[in-house]
């Protein structure tokens, strides 16, 4: 995606990231006006941190009727739409982009920000305090057990904070006797019985769950053939992208044409979430399972980009630190901000080197998606 100028180049890319919700909702509907596309804004209920309005705002970039539809998503997790953001601003200002997706026949649909109130609000959850990849669910049946996530709860949210040496060496020999995979698993697979707690799935699907249904029952109905990408970031090494495939469906193809399209010949491979080598556990109730509910008729490929930024330890601690501060909300304006600051800091490395390893792998995964799908029904 170098058509332009290097200088150029690398001033646009920068300039597609933001330092709040309120400019990276700005910098994307300007990137909207600027292309001559047209947003669909769902408004939520509740107003950001300045006050402002809030909103999963959407965009198609193609023909309404199109039969292949790449959808690519940002701010699932909050705090993670600065990484997701970007990327989309990015894409929109991309002549190159765009004309690829339109003579390969591929219509794209942004959805920014679907988790407008933890973007604004600094944090990962949504308003209701849900996971948003935990929540998509059928409520109507029963709900997955975490008994490991039950036994470790009050070792992960103490009773004061910063956590004292007590609380550390308990953590560390849970963690090295029950191995990493288990405490993975145990404290972010997902849960649904600790509402304070973390990685909480919710007992009903939240605004945002009902919206993503709305929006795909609207904006891609028409499509037989699906591509997902998902934007988040957290996990794995410092400005690398790992492509995690999830199972959503009975769908036995799926896996391997995500391999086939964005797998490079192993060279960037597909990791199904919660093997062995995965950053990211097998999820309960994630948001993919909305493509296959609402869009039953089309072949549905959808991939999690994963973009990692700091150690685990520090994300895992950022998060704690955060959800704490919720369930203690007299804390002190110091100690509050500064953890709302470590939670930023470890969803989003604001430096030129990582937004440029991010663009460049998203763009990347963007057109092998245009490019898959756009082989799809011929084969």
């Amino acid at each position: 995606m170098r058509g332009l100028g290097v200088s150029t180049y690398e001033n646009q890319l920068l300039a597609a990231f933001s330092q709040s919700y309120v400019e990276a909702r700005g910098k994307f509907l300007a990137a909207v006006e600027e292309a001559g596309l047209e947003v669909a804004s769902y408004q939520h209920p509740l107003r950001g941190v300045d006050s402002e309005d809030l909103a999963l705002d959407v965009v198609l970039d193609g023909a309404p009727e199109a039969d292949k539809l790449l959808i690519v998503s940002s701010g699932c997790h909050g705090v993670e739409g600065y990484c997701g953001s970007g990327v989309q601003v990015f894409a929109l200002g991309s002549r190159e982009f765009r004309t690829h997706c339109a003579e390969k026949g591929v219509a794209v649909l942004y959805l920014h920000a679907i988790n407008p109130y933890g973007f604004s609000h600094m944090r990962r959850v949504t308003h209701e305090n849900v996971d948003l990849n935990r929540n998509f669910q059928d409520f109507s049946s029963a709900l997955p057990k975490n008994a490991a996530y039950k036994e470790l709860h009050p070792v992960l949210l103490p009773d004061n904070w910063p956590p004292g040496l007590g609380n550390k060496v308990r953590i560390a020999w849970l963690f090295a006797t029950r191995g990493m995979k288990w405490a993975q698993t145990a404290v972010t697979g997902g849960q649904y019985e600790v509402p304070d707690g973390l990685f909480y799935g919710g007992k009903g699907p939240t605004w945002s769950n009902r919206t993503v249904r709305q929006v795909l029952g609207t904006h891609a109905g028409c499509a037989r053939h699906i591509a997902w990408i998902d934007l988040h970031t957290g996990l794995g090494p410092k400005g690398h992208g790992e492509r995690v495939f999830l199972s959503c469906s009975g769908d036995k193809g799926a896996l391997s044409r995500a391999c086939a399209w964005w797998g490079s010949n192993g060279a960037t491979p597909v990791i199904e979430a919660g093997g062995e080598t995965s950053v990211s556990a097998q999820l309960a109730g994630p948001m993919a399972n909305a493509a296959h509910d609402e869009c039953p008729k089309a072949e549905i490929t959808t991939m999690a980009l994963e973009f990692g930024t700091v150690p685990v330890m520090q994300v895992v601690n950022a998060l704690r630190a955060e959800q704490w501060l919720v369930n203690h909300p007299h804390t002190a304006k110091g100690q509050s901000e500064q953890i709302k600051r470590e939670l930023r800091d470890a969803f989003y490395v604001d430096t030129p080197q990582w937004k440029q390893q991010i663009v460049e792998q998203a763009m990347q995964t963007m057109v092998q998606g245009v490019d898959g799908l756009s082989n799809s029904g011929f084969s």
